[in-house]
């Protein structure tokens, strides 16, 4: 009995031991793993730091740390980014979520209910931001303090189902960030340094914005999955009140005087008033809008309804493309090509953006018809990445040409005007390419757009011409006038002088 003892006291002496070992090792293993995450936070905090100031210097660079253009960079790049996870969020709940039998309908409605009441809303915005030009910092500080509390209220809409609140939120949040872009559009000739043209500034702006969203989007999305879209929307709400802290805190000079003559009545921006240089890059970007809403929506439900030759007959190497792929591929080969529209206006250094606006415009139309033709899954990523690109740089110039051609007064209503009006046109396009993906043939679909392009191409060139041989008769006529005024003005000395006193 007592050995019996003496043997179960050694085994819980053995065990206690063991015990006191795993406790050591353990002890040492979360010694070593809180060192190693301590200095993996050291790591990131120090790699977060280089790409911090490798950016910064990239802003900066070309005197636009002097004028305030960088601060506007990075300030409209965070705006990107808060603006893309609204949207990843909002899309997990309104738009992914409905059945693919319900699409099409369910997609309409959105468009109809969102864009619609934006569209009657935008117009005011510019004129409202004109009346406020001295305090344009406080504006665009409004507009993300603004979108903070819509985010703050739809995340708890989210959480309660409550979709009503959702497409309030969405179109606020749509309608601030367009009175951002606008406000944003304004100001950009009053931090404009001297080196850099109006085209490459804005192109400087998009490039980091678009490089921002697409970071945010893959965050958001990741965030999504993991914690839901309220979570998102929150971290949303707090990145858009720390922005607004930022805009106030941009360059004063951004604010102009209101000097507003007396008798002078508000002056109100139309397609019809804004000078044939504006009207023409504006109807050129129409254009391009409707395509653009017009691809988007007519390869989403084509590649769904599998009426794409690589999806409804595969063929050897084109297997491995199914539905999800090829809806990433045809988003990758958009974002691909704002990115290449942004970085060649960055790099243009030409001081005609009419001319770039009618070969974007030019390059599209020939893109689409060749995609009529030529229709397959090379066609469809071909003709997404260059409209996406001649969207972007399409708009760019036309921005570059409102800055230049309109004067600081009306300006913002200007933009105002035009974001609304190409607002629309994209909305209309979507609605078009619903429709035509009913017939599931997408050559009737790119033969109808590459007949609007071609039509519109040909139209701008036309009235072009007839404007710049005007502009030319007018100046001959003036050359010609000229030596007989100076004729009739200057005294001819070749007569005798007479007395009239005889």
């Amino acid at each position: 009995m007592g050995g019996g003892w003496e043997q179960a006291r050694d085994i819980s002496r053995r065990v206690a031991h063991a015990i006191a070992g795993a406790g050591r090792a353990g002890v040492r293993a979360s010694r070593a793993g809180a060192n190693g995450t301590v200095r993996a936070g050291r790591a990131t905090a120090r790699g977060a730091h280089k790409v911090g100031r490798a950016t910064r210097r990239l802003t900066y660079a070309g005197g636009a740390g002097r004028t305030g253009l960088g601060r506007l960079i990075e300030l409209s790049a965070g705006n990107s980014a808060a603006d893309a996870l609204v949207t990843v969020a909002l899309a997990s709940t309104v738009f992914f979520g409905v059945p693919v039998g319900e699409a099409r309908g369910s997609v309409a409605l959105y468009l109809v209910i969102t864009m619609l009441p934006f569209g009657l809303l935008a117009p005011f915005v510019g004129p409202i931001l004109d009346r406020f030009r001295s305090g344009r910092r406080y504006v665009m500080a409004g507009t993300l303090f603004g979108r903070g509390l819509l985010c703050f209220a739809m995340a708890a809409g989210v959480g309660a189902g409550d979709l009503p609140t959702l497409f309030i939120g969405a179109l606020g949040v749509l309608v601030l960030s367009k009175a951002y872009n606008v406000s944003r559009a304004a100001i950009m000739p009053s931090v404009l340094p001297a080196d850099i043209t109006l085209v490459s500034a804005n192109a400087r702006v998009a490039l980091f914005t678009l490089v921002t969203a697409g970071a945010a989007v893959s965050a958001g999305a990741g965030l999504t999955a993991w914690l839901g879209s309220a979570v998102v929307l929150r971290v949303a709400m707090l990145a858009f009140l720390l922005l607004g802290v930022l805009a106030v805190r941009l360059p004063r000079h951004v604010d102009s005087p209101d000097q507003e003559e007396e008798g002078e009545a508000p002056r109100w921006r139309t397609l019809l008033k804004v000078g044939p240089a504006v009207a023409e890059a504006v109807w050129a970007n129409l254009a391009l809008r409707i395509f653009s809403g017009f691809l988007v929506f007519f390869l989403l439900f084509l590649v769904q309804d599998k009426a794409v030759p690589w999806l409804a007959q595969p063929v050897a190497g084109l297997s491995f493309f199914d539905v999800p792929k090829t809806i990433g591929l045809l988003a990758l080969a958009a974002g691909l090509g704002g990115l290449i529209g942004a970085a060649v206006a960055n790099w243009t250094r030409n001081n005609a953006p009419q001319v770039i606006v009618l070969v974007t415009l030019a390059v599209t139309a020939a893109t689409t018809i060749a995609a009529a033709v030529f229709f397959g899954l090379w066609a469809a990523l071909a003709v997404s990445l260059v409209t996406a690109f001649a969207q972007e740089l399409g708009k760019l110039a036309l921005d570059a040409i409102v800055q230049r051609e309109i004067g600081e007064e009306v300006r913002s209503s200007t933009f105002g005007v035009v974001e609304a009006v190409l607002q629309l046109a994209w909305v209309f396009g979507g609605l078009v390419g619903l429709v035509l993906s009913l017939t599931r043939s997408a050559l009737a679909g790119f033969v109808a757009l590459a007949v609007v392009l071609t039509g519109a191409l040909g139209w701008l060139l036309v009235t072009r011409r007839g404007r710049v041989r005007a502009a030319n008769a007018k100046l001959a006529r003036q050359r010609a006038e000229a030596p007989d005024q100076q004729r009739t003005e200057t005294p001819d000395h070749t007569k005798p002088l007479t007395n009239p006193n005889g």
